[in-house]
């Protein structure tokens, strides 16, 4: 008797506990960080190793997750809801150069918060755990299959300004293998700064095993060579 008095007492005009809602809201999370976890810790972060962004994406997919199933109740489309969320996402992230695979991910955890908090009574668990397994297992291969070698990239700021011209683009190469001793696939120049005589340079090199690379990591080469 007094447990059904107080499972009526009203909070901010709302029950105190609703068994049914809070299993479904439990098993839900339980989904959500299963995936989240499987895609950003044993997939992303053996390869990337990024510490930073690890942390970033469990918070985000957390965030969005309790939002969107606080707000189930409320009549919200799930493509606005999805597309807030997602707009959200980016724009956050516009002062920095985030790179386009951690764009992605970014992107994935935040379809997938919204995904299994908002997916509606007509979609079966096995119809939700199938989407759920497809978005990994997609990930897995992608990442660990089909691309053996992951390219990743180093900005540097580079003195020898008469190399990137184009007719000296093999000696500009073969200088950037020399000093970084890395067997560059690629070079794209950035902004050259005719005052210092210097050149922002990004390399894009292949790595059979990228866990101790680190993108965009930018350094001076050495003037007094």
């Amino acid at each position: 008797m007094i447990d059904e008095l107080l499972l009526r007492i009203p909070i901010l005009g709302s029950k105190l506990i609703d068994f049914d809602d809070f299993f479904e809201m439990i098993i839900r999370f339980l989904i959500n960080f299963s995936v989240v976890f499987m895609l950003v810790r044993v997939i992303y972060f053996p390869i990337h190793k990024r510490k930073d962004y690890l942390v970033t994406f469990f918070l985000i997919n957390f965030m969005i997750f309790f939002v969107c199933i606080v707000m189930s109740d409320v009549k919200m489309n799930m493509a606005f809801a999805f597309g807030l969320f997602a707009i959200f996402g980016i724009l956050k992230y516009r002062t920095e150069q985030l790179p386009i695979k951690e764009m992605t991910y970014l992107f994935m955890v935040i379809a997938i918060a919204v995904l299994n908090s908002l997916a509606g009574k007509k979609i079966s668990l096995a119809e939700l755990m199938l989407v759920n397994i497809t978005i990994i297992a997609a990930t897995y291969f992608l990442e660990k299959v089909f691309l053996l070698k992951h390219e990743s990239r180093k900005s540097i700021i580079y003195e020898k300004i008469e190399n990137v011209k184009p007719e000296n683009h093999e000696a500009l190469i073969a200088d950037l293998r020399d000093r970084t001793g890395l067997e560059i696939n690629r070079v794209q120049i950035g902004r050259i700064d005719f005052l210092r005589d210097t050149v922002k340079v990004v390399i894009y090199y292949h790595e059979s095993d990228p866990t101790n690379s680190h993108n965009e990591t930018t350094f001076v080469s050495n003037r007094n060579e």
